[in-house]
């Protein structure tokens, strides 16, 4: 059945035991997988997960029935995901719902599904299937969203800086996710020592900065110059910037790259991809950003974004060792890129 945004996100925050699947689909991508988090979080940390996709479902149709009904080894609640769904997993939702029984929630992601779509008929048709497609916010849309991920994260956003973001990201979520924690990380906020968000701040973290201090730093990571990545770590360790406010730009181009990457693999056009990206790629390095993307495949880049998640991590215990494990990772990146160039 169709569902409204009230109704899917109350139904991720608690799944009842009545509804068996649920589809996330539309052109919003970025949205449907914000809303997919809101079950990971309802099943808790402990909650074994199991992974599937189309594929696999195309050629074991019996596999998604199977894995709904089972028990989980470790004795913990279960539920189990489903990334790329298409047609070719019609009769795998079928045999879910003939099924005699299913106590895990299943959650698949498909992308923009055409109104003629089989597996989208069936779960609109279905009362036990909860469908919701999501669709790129509109500007008003968007700065409510920027403005909501910073308030969960002690970051209050006043409207013309969410408003801002949000057209920094061009209403990507991911992308003003990235950019809302950039400031709140440079802010020292959090839930519990909430701080008042600054245009300054913004300005001096934001994306589309073409004299960032760490911009050179970026490029040289992501574009495989070691030489020139040393160099950069170099003078921003004399100037005494902190390794945390070097990771956020990096991180947000890392993001922006998967994106463009996504984009460039369904469409097989790479200039299209970058157009699609719109404020995000800041004109003055449009060729730079598309090499980069060039050099990093779907696989390359999510290994990227963990590396810098790793990264973080390190900085924030402090200078000294935390540093040096900054260091590597930027180094295992750079040398990745080299290999790719």
């Amino acid at each position: 059945m169709k569902a409204s945004r009230g109704q899917i996100e109350k139904a991720l925050d608690a799944p009842p035991a009545d509804l068996r699947f649920f589809l996330l689909y539309g052109p919003d991508e970025a949205g449907s997988a914000v809303l997919a988090k809101r079950l990971e979080r309802a099943m808790g940390p402990e909650a074994e997960r199991i992974d599937l996709d189309g594929s696999t479902l195309r050629d074991d149709p019996a596999r998604l029935a199977d894995e709904a009904a089972s028990f989980s080894m470790f004795g913990d609640r279960r539920w189990i995901r489903i990334n790329g769904m298409g047609d070719e997993s019609l009769p795998a939702l079928a045999a879910l719902l003939e099924a005699e029984a299913a106590g895990n929630p299943v959650i698949a992601t498909a992308g923009a599904l055409k109104p003629a779509s089989k597996l989208l008929k069936l779960a609109l048709e279905d009362k036990r299937v909860m469908a919701f497609a999501s669709y790129q916010p509109d500007a008003r849309e968007a700065e409510q969203i920027a403005i909501g991920i910073a308030r969960e994260g002690g970051l209050r956003l006043s409207s013309d800086l969410g408003r801002r973001i949000a057209d920094l990201a061009n209403g990507d979520r991911t992308l003003m996710a990235g950019e809302v924690e950039k400031l709140i990380l440079y802010l020292d906020a959090a839930p519990d020592r909430p701080r008042d968000a600054t245009e300054e701040a913004l300005d001096a973290l934001s994306a589309d900065n073409p004299d960032s201090d760490a911009a050179p730093l970026v490029n040289a990571v992501l574009g495989g110059d070691l030489r020139a990545m040393h160099r950069e770590l170099g003078r921003l360790a004399e100037a005494g910037t902190a390794m945390a406010a070097v990771l956020r730009p990096l991180l947000t181009r890392a993001m922006l790259i998967a994106t463009i990457r996504a984009g460039f693999d369904k469409s097989g056009r790479l200039e299209g991809a970058v157009e699609a990206a719109g404020k995000a790629v800041f004109w003055k390095e449009k060729g730079i950003v598309t090499r980069q993307v060039r050099i990093w495949d779907a696989a390359g880049i999510a290994r990227v974004l963990q590396r810098l998640a790793q990264a973080e991590r390190a900085s924030r215990s402090g200078r000294g060792l935390g540093d040096l494990l900054v260091r590597h990772e930027l180094l295992a990146i750079a040398r990745q890129a080299a290999r790719e160039r």
